[in-house]
């Protein structure tokens, strides 16, 4: 699937575009991307001699992938782009705004925090254009327009962050050789999924690992279950209106959704070790039961980075794969997808830096990164055969087929509830709790205006 190359031969993009000095990744001109958009992105700025200051989130690895990013950027228009990044990254941000002396772009995975800095005028707003552009060229433009608008200083709602880099969340792995043998078949419903789950535990074997142990944020990945179940059963207007409290905690739409949950969590058949273990099981070792002979379970439910704690060699889309959590037929609610991510935003009005934003609507902006690890992408754009590899190019075609994303619900909440009441009510419903009980106590944790 992958053929490009990398290299440090010297190369000329086009008009416009420097010659690479070794420090390229990827070979201009050479593999499946689109250089076409960064030649006619090159020919149309020149930004020579100029410097952009950028702060981000990124650090160690992660840096030096964005990096590799920012040097075609820099390539092309010939400006000089100075990117840092802090481990407190989050206080770093407002104590540079409150100072006076903000980078003029940051990028930040906290869309609460963004709304923040936006209220207090220390954002520049992007414009109707770029929100027509994300509209336009995100699958799901709506949702991604509405992640990154905001109320600012005067009150207005305007778009003031673009988002950047995604993760997905809406997804259950699986080992294919277990399904192969067992003679069962990837669901494409919600309903198809609780009736494998159920025909699996017919079979006398176990649906489901899932485990909530977390150390000091033990419960947040039944969070992560709670959305989407929020978002197959209810419609995302529902859901907004939830992560702002504009409906209550204990509303019976949320209670529904607790208790979807439960239907997998709370049957002993259904969940290895039997729901009393479900709290206890750390979220680490809860998908190793997918490795085990015979299986101790066929499905775990989790976000894009389990692997990293899958047994040492697992080789994804062979040993180990995923599919996406599947909506309800009947709900008509179309294929929504649940994840996270970064966004970008400007924070100076350095001309330079309203030219950078324009480089991240480029598709190779996106596959520079995309051919490399960790990244994806809603960009109707670019090509997915520059995947790194089909667990990535799996997971990106998700996003395209999403006809709605909303952002983790837990980290829009404010702190108290969202990393505290949220978590540990979660903890209290898997031992048995009630949903109703649960979801009124969280709510009494909700911060008074």
């Amino acid at each position: 699937m992958k053929n490009l190359l990398t290299g440090t031969a010297l190369a000329v993009l086009g008009a416009g575009i420097a010659q690479a000095d070794g420090h390229l990744t990827f070979t201009p001109g050479e593999g499946d991307f689109n250089w076409d958009s960064l030649t006619a992105f090159g020919e149309a700025h020149d930004l020579s001699g100029q410097t952009i200051t950028m702060f981000g989130p990124w650090r160690g690895d992660d840096q030096a992938l964005v990096e590799s990013v920012l040097a075609y950027f820099e390539d092309a228009t010939g400006a000089n782009v100075e990117y840092s990044s802090s481990e407190n990254y989050e206080q770093q941000i407002v104590i540079d705004a409150e100072a006076g002396s903000p980078p003029d772009i940051a990028v930040l995975p906290q869309p609460g925090l963004i709304g923040n800095l936006a209220s207090r005028g220390f954002i520049q707003p992007l414009g109707e254009e770029t929100q027509a552009w994300l509209q336009e060229n995100y699958a799901a433009g709506d949702s991604w327009v509405s992640l990154g608008t905001y109320a600012g200083e005067d009150g207005e709602e305007r778009l003031y962050a673009f988002p950047y880099k995604i993760d997905v969340k809406s997804l259950v792995w699986y080992v294919p050789e277990n399904f192969e043998d067992a003679g069962y078949e990837v669901p494409e419903t919600m309903e198809d999924l609780k009736a494998l789950t159920e025909q699996i535990a017919a079979d006398g074997e176990t649906p489901w690992c899932i485990g909530l142990g977390s150390g000091g944020a033990t419960g947040w990945p039944a969070t992560d279950w709670v959305e989407d179940m929020m978002l197959r059963t209810q419609p995302p207007e529902t859901y907004d209106a939830w992560v702002s409290n504009e409906i209550p905690f204990d509303d019976p739409a949320v209670i529904g959704a607790i208790e979807e949950f439960g239907y997998f969590a709370r049957n002993d058949d259904f969940v290895a070790g039997g729901a009393g273990a479900v709290a206890s099981t750390d979220f680490r070792d809860s998908p190793k039961g997918l490795f085990a002979s015979p299986p101790q379970c066929y499905m775990h439910h989790q976000a894009s980075f389990i692997p990293t704690f899958f047994p040492e060699g697992t080789e994804l889309g062979l040993d180990a794969d995923f599919f996406y959590m599947p909506a309800y037929a009947e709900k008509d609610l179309g294929s929504p997808v649940l994840g996270a991510g970064t966004l970008a935003f400007k924070m100076t009005e350095n001309a330079a830096a309203d030219v950078f934003m324009e480089f991240l609507k480029t598709p190779i902006a996106h596959e520079l990164w995309m051919a490399q690890s960790g990244f994806l992408t809603p960009h109707t754009g670019v090509n997915t055969e520059t995947y790194a590899n089909n667990t990535l190019k799996k997971q990106g075609e998700i996003l395209l087929d999403a006809t709605t994303f909303r952002f983790d619900a837990s980290d829009l909440m404010p702190g108290a509830v969202g990393a505290g009441s949220f978590w540990t009510g979660m903890v209290d419903y898997a031992g048995g709790k009630s949903a109703e009980e649960v979801a009124a106590e969280i709510q009494q944790s909700w911060p008074a205006e």
